[in-house]
């Protein structure tokens, strides 16, 4: 018979299959096919992109040329504007404000054909630090509330380019999907006095079924109530709201573990297409939001949302979370 498992944050309910587990050769995604053509991310493109907000370079190079290691230009296309005002108002019974928000591309590495994985670990540290300090950047921007920080590796992840590149979105509200999270998380707080995801890390520390690896500073596994297949978090052991306010020993440590964890991954899976998305509270005027604990989903695209998803709510899990870590440990 098949488990029911609710989410103790936002409420969701998935149905895991732990009659008949789907092992990883069950699952045929889809292959990483590139349309080509001249990358404007690559070195010596420089001129196809935005001029340059920030990088990491050599420093006897001049910005817009080659001689980077990490890259930051606004969206070509941007899905927000960050030139006007807000201009909140209604329409009946409709709320409505001008797309105003920033869009920003932080390319990982002047490397067309390296992701995470195949970066050194320093590589890794630099696009960690870059994150940081745009996010510290956008905060200061008053009409902004909540900055998001996300990664779409391989077509059917929603990735336009194959060079790897990460994403930053500055919005000028709090989205739905984090103010539940921020919600159920302070429910928690207030009926039992601590972070819920404080308590999660003891718990699968104890368990340790679902945990994939851990290190000094994070600790990497397949969430009890995964909504996808091989679904994976990443979490700091020490409590911060902000991803960006991380402490600079910790850098190291991330850039490590979030390393051999999509590493493993792609070993599994033969280098599948993922969403990576970093979940930090909202912008504040003070140092957090105590009763929320930043962290990092890795979801691979191993299967899609169909109507039962759709007009439910709830989600089919065909590899319980617990198997998941077992093959994820494993590589």
């Amino acid at each position: 018979m098949s488990e029911l498992r609710r989410d103790p944050i936002g409420g969701r309910w998935v149905i895991v299959d732990t009659d008949h587990p789907a092992k990883p050769e069950d699952f045929e995604h889809e292959p990483n096919v590139w349309k080509g053509g001249n990358c404007p991310f690559c070195p010596g493109s420089e001129a196809l992109t935005p001029p340059e907000i920030e990088a990491f370079r050599d420093p006897s190079t001049r910005p817009n040329t080659p001689g980077w290691q990490v890259r930051v230009v606004s969206n070509k296309f941007p899905a927000l504007q960050i030139e006007g005002e807000l201009d909140r108002r209604g329409l009946g019974l409709y709320d409505m404000s001008n797309g105003i928000g920033a869009h920003e591309v932080l390319i990982d590495t002047p490397y067309h054909n390296k992701d995470i994985p195949d970066l050194l670990n320093h590589e890794i540290e630099q696009i960690i630090t870059m994150s940081c300090r745009r996010s510290i950047d956008l905060f200061k921007d008053k009409r902004f509330k909540y900055i998001l920080l996300f990664k779409n590796f391989g077509p059917a992840a929603g990735a336009s380019l194959e060079h790897p590149h990460t994403q930053i979105i500055a919005l000028p509200m709090v989205p739905k999907n984090a103010m539940e999270e921020l919600k159920g998380c302070q429910n928690y707080f207030e009926y039992r006095e601590r972070c819920i995801y404080c308590d999660m890390i003891k718990q699968e520390l104890q368990d340790k079924e679902r945990v994939i690896m851990e290190n000094k500073y994070f600790l990497s596994f397949c969430p009890f109530v995964s909504r996808f297949p091989f679904e994976v978090r990443i979490i700091p052991k020490k409590h911060n709201s902000y991803y960006c306010h991380m402490h600079v020993d910790e850098v190291p440590e991330l850039a490590a573990i979030l390393k051999e964890t999509i590493a493993k991954i792609k070993n599994v899976f033969a280098s599948p297409a993922y969403n990576l998305m970093v979940h930090s509270a909202p912008v504040t005027n003070d140092d957090g939001i105590e009763y929320f604990h930043w962290h990092i989903e890795i979801m691979p695209k191993l299967t899609r949302v169909a109507g039962f998803e759709w007009g439910s709510g709830f989600y089919l899990v065909p590899t319980p979370p617990e198997l998941a870590a077992k093959y994820l440990r494993e590589k």
